[in-house]
């Protein structure tokens, strides 16, 4: 089930950038969120008008515009 609905684009939010339902929350900076470990339920605690299919939505959003690029990362 694909919750892609739930990002908006729109010239006056956030330059334009992808957000969630038109709220002022870029996937970037969810994305961000997540990448520096904290939980989907640590997110939706610190911002109680997300919800969790919306932080869903960011990671498929995400998962689908990577473009399929694969970043080196160096000798783990």
């Amino acid at each position: 089930m694909s919750r892609l609905a739930r990002i908006t684009t729109d010239p006056t939010i956030c330059h334009g950038q992808p957000v969630v339902r038109g709220l002022r929350y870029p996937v970037r900076f969810l994305l961000e969120l997540l990448a520096g470990g904290m939980s989907i339920d640590d997110i939706l605690e610190d911002y109680p008008d997300l919800e969790r299919d919306d932080i869903l939505a960011a990671l498929e959003f995400g998962a689908l515009t990577a473009g399929g690029h694969v970043v080196p990362l160096g000798a783990a």
